[in-house]
This record gives structure tokens, C-alpha cells and sequence, in this order.
């Protein structure tokens, strides 16, 4: 592992300077390859157009027609957080525009991910005249046919990755398909739902369906803005300025009851929500339920108008995640003892035990790929002797695409797969576990490029001890950071004044640079530090009985 500064254009940072912005933000934004200040106005009025996603528009008009006939509609969402919130924006949007319509979630430890026929069956049972998916449908090929077959048309809204053949669905939206031109390909589940309802309210406005006046589709942005950050997409401009819009409401006290009860529940205050407080607060506590239990309950709380319906689900929600937790930790700990007994790890690693819990695996491959840098795939029991895994990667290898090839060279081996650069899921028979171990380390190593494999810790240089304040630190926070855009994270070098465990897992410390001595914490890691180090930090604001003060989150150090 090697601390090293991120390049930036000097000539951007001063313009950045001269536009205005604070110096540590201009020498930020830098080296984001932000070259104008004008790349950070966050305005509707900034996004990408509804016209240019293809699809939309005939999406638009399959959807009017429906709500003109009374037609039953039928929101088939994902388990996540994606999903969750899409189902939510659909939810909301389809009702305040006269649409007749439910929702099924289905449990990923029964149905699995995705439209398949066994699902189609059970929501045979509701009656539908169109099926919507929601984060998921572009490679549901024979679920859409089983539809069909029962005469149940079919709306697919996804963003993930096609396949070689598209579902037969009467219509297709996701940025990522062939023929799309859709400036945003990182749109998530929830930003390509919310454009297909902008569409639906041109068309419907159109066709003189609100003479009482139209719905305001901007008071979901903090939703979508949920979804977009715990989905860790990557944050490109037109999903900086989605998250934008939706911190803007929440902050101004206009979110939606179910999302402010997620972050009481947590201690934070819809006022100062950050794209922190979206991907680690409320994120994890909407995911928990599709992970223990049944997401219904997540797009419950996201959907009710009862502030105190939308609080007890959110207490529901807040207890769930406290056990996914414990069993976290509980796999982690047998995970690394698996870890230790590899003589070396390999390109890339696939982990399985016989007690681990299918819904906490993704979590469990991440923390494992954060500790390896190695991409990582983590397996549960999925009954009929099938194991059910999911997958996270390195920057350098992209994750679907590798698993692509291991289905291409050994044909029978992955029974269902889908995904991103970053994130997979695959399934296959508990007996091949070996073979396809053997098979995606083989792959990987052949994919890995040299300059990927050594873990590079990019940091944003160092700060002048002026610059160490609870002012700068929180003026970092309101920021819009996530997946491709990084929160800052500076270095410098110390000397390690004093250190003590706390909490039995963490490392308080306090540090000394230039005469300044600062208050500093190395959560989940207790070897102790040398006198002097260089350490990667990230300014945070530290609040204790109300009182807020600015600390110093270390997450990488050198000797």
C-alpha cells in the first residue's frame, strides 16, 4: 500500500480560486478534473432531458394509456436500497397522477434477484395488466416471456448491464442499452424511474390531465438522491446535481417522513443530511431489510404519509441493521480466519462457510476486498445444493465482465449471473465451488492489469495547520461526494503524541503537526502507531453532548 497526492491542474485551481471557492475546495475540485465553477451549479434546470433516455417517451405513453383505461399496475422492485427507493418514486408519482397501482418486492432468499417466471407466478395472483420493474428486468429474458405467455405486458426500467439478447418486454428504458444516447450512463435503479415519471407528467400534461394542476415530482429528489448514493453509482455530474436537489429538500425540512425517521433513528438531523449521512446512515438501515427480512417493510416506511407509521418502520429498520451487524461481525471473524491460512492470496479470491447468511455476503465481500485489494466473491446456501454469492472489486477489473468469462470458457458452471464494473451476483451448485474458485482466479489474473494490482491510497495532499477547523470541516461535509467523486482525504506527516484503545476496536490518538496538536481516531484497527507517521486522513466533525468539534479520521498510515 502506497500514500500518493492526486494530480490536479494548477491552472484549475486558480480559476477555481478566482471564481470564488475556498482554497482547500478549489485544490479539491482540481483534482476531480473540475475545470470551471460553473461544473458545480446544481440545477433542475442543469439535468440531463427525459427526451434524450431512450424509451422514455414511449414508456411515458404506455403508462398514460394505462392510467387513461384503469388498467392495474404492478411495481416489481429490487431488495436494495436501489430498488427500494425506485419502487417508493414510483409508488408516489403513479398514485398523485391517477395510476392504479401496487407493489411486490420479492424475498431474495425464495425468488431470488431479478423478474423470473416463479415471481411472474406469484404476482399472477394480483391481477396486473402491466408489470413495472424497478432496478432490475434487463436480463429477466424468461420472465418477461412468462408474462406475455399469461398476457401481462411488461414496462422494464434497470440500469444495469444488457446482455447479448433483451428481454421481450413491450418497452425498454436503461441507459445502458444498445441505441440509448443518454448522456448519464451511471443513472441508478431510482434515477431512471424518476426520469420515466418526468416523462409521464410531459405526456400527461399533454394529453390535459391536470386542469387542477400537476404533481411535484421534485419533492421525490430525496429519494432519488438515497438511492443514488447508497447504489454507489458513480457520481457524474447529472447524478451530483440529482443528489443535490435531494439534500436541498431534505435539509429545508421537505423530505419524506420515512427518510427523516431513518436519520433520527441514527442521531443525525435532516438539516445538516450529508451524502455521508445517505450512504452510511440511512443507506445500511433501509438495506437491512431486504438483507434479514422482507424490503416491504423499507419501501413502507418510504411510502407513508404517517409520520408516526413512517417512524416505527424506521425503529424496525434501525433494529435489523443492528443484528445484520452482529452477524457481520460474526463472518467477518471466520473469514479472516480463512484468510490467514492462504500461504498467498491469488488474483483474486472466492470465500464460502457452510453458517453464513445469504443476505450479509455482499457486505462480508467488501470489507474482505477493502482488506486483500483483491476482487472478492463471498457464497451462502441457497437450498437444492446451489450456493448464492456476491461479488465486489478493484478499480481495474471490471467484475461482471470477468464473470462473463468464466461462464464463456466453462459453459454450465455459473447458473445465473448479472451486474456492475464493481459489484456482482452469480449463482451456482455447491459441488462446483472449486472449479469456479480455480476458474475466477484464472480470469481475474488475466484481466488485472500490473498497475492495478498494488493498492494505491490517492490523497489529496497536505493542509496548513489554518486550515484544521471545525469551519473547513464542515463546509467538507456539505459537499457532494460518493462513488467516483471521493470525499477529500489529505495526508501529512506527524508526530504521534499520545494513543489508547477505546470502544475495544478503535484507536484514539492525538497528533502533532507544525505546532498544532489535534484530536485524531483510527476506527477498527488497535496496532500501535510508531512515533512519526505519514497518515491518510479525512477532516471530520466530531459531535459529543452537543458540543462539535473538528478530529481527524485516519484510515491509512506509513511509517
Amino acid at each position: 500500500m502506497r500514500i500518493v497526492e492526486r494530480r490536479y491542474s494548477e491552472a484549475d485551481r486558480r480559476a477555481l480560486v478566482e471564481a470564488g471557492l475556498h482554497p482547500v475546495l478549489a485544490r479539491v475540485y482540481a483534482g476531480r478534473q473540475i475545470h470551471a465553477a460553473s461544473e458545480l451549479q446544481y440545477d433542475p434546470a442543469l439535468l440531463a432531458p427525459p427526451e434524450q433516455l431512450k424509451n422514455a417517451a414511449a414508456a411515458a405513453r404506455l403508462l398514460a394509456d394505462a392510467i387513461a383505461s384503469g388498467r392495474r399496475l404492478l411495481i416489481v422492485a429490487d431488495y436494495d436500497a436501489d430498488g427500494a427507493t425506485a419502487c417508493a418514486v414510483g409508488m408516489r408519482a403513479l398514485r398523485a397522477m391517477g395510476a392504479n397501482v401496487d407493489y411486490l418486492v420479492p424475498n431474495r432468499f425464495e425468488l431470488g434477484y431479478g423478474l423470473s417466471p416463479e415471481l411472474v407466478e406469484l404476482a399472477r395472483a394480483r391481477r396486473p395488466d402491466l408489470i413495472i420493474t424497478v432496478d432490475n428486468g434487463i436480463a429477466s429474458i424468461e420472465g418477461v416471456a412468462r408474462a406475455k405467455a399469461l398476457g401481462i405486458a411488461t414496462l422494464i426500467t434497470d440500469h444495469h448491464l444488457p446482455g447479448a439478447e433483451l428481454p421481450d418486454a413491450d418497452c425498454i428504458v436503461d441507459p445502458n442499452q444498445p441505441g440509448c444516447a443518454f448522456p448519464s450512463k451511471a443513472l441508478a435503479g431510482v434515477g431512471v424511474m424518476f426520469y420515466v415519471m418526468l416523462a409521464l407528467r410531459a405526456e400527461l400534461r399533454r394529453r390535459g390531465a391536470f386542469p387542477g394542476g400537476e404533481p411535484n415530482l421534485a419533492a421525490l429528489t430525496d429519494l432519488v438522491a438515497l438511492g443514488t448514493i447508497a447504489d454507489v453509482v458513480p457520481l457524474d455530474a447529472n447524478n451530483r446535481n440529482l443528489v443535490a436537489q435531494g439534500l436541498k429538500r431534505l435539509r429545508a425540512g421537505g423530505g419524506q417522513p420515512g427518510l427523516a425517521a431513518l436519520l433520527r433513528v441514527a442521531g443525525r438531523a435532516a438539516a445538516e443530511a450529508s451524502s455521508f449521512d445517505l450512504g452510511f446512515v440511512a443507506g445500511p438501515r433501509l438495506n437491512a431489510a431486504g438483507r434479514l427480512a422482507d424490503m416491504s417493510l423499507g419501501v413502507e416506511c418510504l411510502t407513508s404519509d404517517d409520520e408516526a407509521r413512517a417512524a416505527n418502520c424506521a425503529q424496525q429498520l434501525d433494529r435489523l441493521n443492528r443484528e445484520r451487524r452482529k452477524i457481520e461481525a460474526a463472518m467477518l471473524e471466520s473469514a479472516h480466519a480463512a484468510i490467514e491460512s492462504l500461504a498467498a492470496p491469488g488474483a483474486a479470491a472466492a470465500f464460502f462457510q457452510p453458517g453464513w447468511h445469504q443476505g450479509v455476503v455482499g457486505i462480508l465481500a467488501s470489507r474482505l476486498k477493502e482488506r486483500l485489494h483483491r476482487p472478492v466473491v463471498c457464497f451462502a446456501r441457497a437450498g437444492d445444493a446451489q450456493l448464492r454469492g456476491s461479488g465486489r472489486s478493484i478499480p481495474g477489473l471490471h467484475l461482471r465482465d470477468c464473470l462473463d468469462l468464466v461462464a464463456k470458457r466453462a459453459p454450465q458452471l455459473i447458473l445465473r449471473f448479472g451486474g456492475h464494473a464493481q459489484a456482482a451476483g452469480l449463482t451456482i451448485r455447491e459441488a462446483d465451488l472449486e472449479q469456479f474458485a480455480v476458474l475466477f482466479e484464472r480470469c481475474a489474473d488475466e484481466l488485472i492489469p500490473a498497475e492495478a494490482r498494488s493498492q494505491i491510497v490517492e490523497t489529496d495532499g497536505g493542509l496548513e495547520a489554518r486550515h484544521f477547523t471545525l469551519g473547513v470541516a464542515q463546509m467538507l461535509e456539505a459537499q457532494i461526494w460518493g462513488q467516483g467523486f471521493p470525499q477529500p482525504l489529505f495526508c501529512d506527516t506527524f508526530a504521534v503524541e499520545s494513543q489508547r484503545v477505546v470502544g475495544e476496536r478503535h484507536l484514539k490518538l492525538r497528533l502533532a503537526k507544525d505546532g498544532c496538536r489535534l484530536e485524531a481516531m483510527r476506527f477498527g484497527a488497535l496496532d500501535p502507531l510508531p512515533p512519526r507517521v505519514r497518515a491518510a486522513y479525512r477532516l471530520a466533525v466530531n459531535e459529543f453532548n452537543g458540543l462539535k468539534k473538528v478530529q481527524l479520521n485516519v484510515e491509512h498510515v506509513e511509517p
